[in-house]
């Protein structure tokens, strides 16, 4: 279950940049209290816990307690506007938990398993497709974040999502089998992949040209490119038969005239 985050708030009377303005600068940020079958509520609250816990990250993630005058009511935060300078939050809009519903958001993941990792072991790296996973599940059991275990994976080895074993009640929103992280080779390991493959090249004793046309005949177009070549020889061979080129200082004779 995620981390509950206590935070008071105070109904806030005015609206308006200048009222808003005036909050910030007593520390307060505004906020909106919405959902719930209940009417909306116009809040502030503690500026320096907001930032705090949106400093750490997964703020949308964490649910928050708004102690207020009405009773205490669990909340969790759906949009943050920040200052385009200071990249602070200035205004939050938070969405109240209603036991029993279904809330959507993105779940942080977490990786366990590294020393039991043979790829790793090997040198590989992990690449991370996935850092955070949408799910749904239920407002009362949100989870803190997914835990997903690497141990056994080896270098070219895929994790998806349908290997992942999932909190109870939590479903991803994708229902394709998409791919959350990998096991790839080091670049030292590729480049002596290649260097191998080069050096087998050349005790096969292929020519550089020849390995330099494959290159070109593998390369995207290159059929094309192979045509227009075509074209351009007998083009050429054409003219050639047309007279050739006309000598320096001089012009080619029109077809069908005679020198004079």
């Amino acid at each position: 279950m995620v981390e509950v985050v206590q935070l008071k708030a105070d109904a806030r009377d005015g609206a308006g940049r200048g009222a808003s303005r005036a909050l910030r600068r007593k520390g307060l940020i505004p906020g909106v209290v919405y959902g719930g079958a209940k009417d909306n509520e116009f809040v502030v609250v503690d500026e320096f816990i907001v930032r705090k816990e949106y400093q750490k990250g997964g703020f949308s993630n964490r649910v928050f307690e708004l102690a207020t005058k009405g009773g205490n009511v669990r909340v969790l935060p759906r949009d943050v506007q920040l200052d385009p300078v200071s990249d602070k939050p200035v205004h939050v809009d938070f969405q109240r938990l209603v036991a029993g519903s279904t809330v959507r958001l993105a779940v942080p993941v977490a990786f366990v398993g590294e020393g039991e990792s043979p790829g790793l072991k090997r040198g590989g790296i992990i690449n991370v497709v996935r850092h955070t996973i949408e799910v749904t599940c239920n407002a009362d059991a949100i989870p803190e974040r997914i835990v997903i275990n690497i141990a056994g994976l080896d270098i070219g080895d895929s994790l998806h999502i349908n290997q992942v074993e999932l909190p109870p009640g939590v479903k991803p929103t994708v229902h394709r089998d998409f791919t959350v992280a990998s096991i790839t080779a080091p670049t030292a390991v590729r480049d002596e992949a290649l260097e191998a493959a080069a050096k087998a090249k050349a005790a096969a004793g292929v020519p550089a040209a020849e390995e330099g046309a494959d290159a070109v005949a593998a390369a995207p177009g290159a059929e094309g490119a192979g045509a227009a070549g075509g074209d351009a020889k007998a083009g050429g061979d054409a003219k050639a038969a047309a007279g050739g080129k006309a000598p320096a200082g001089g012009k080619a004779a029109a077809p069908g005239k005679d020198k004079k």
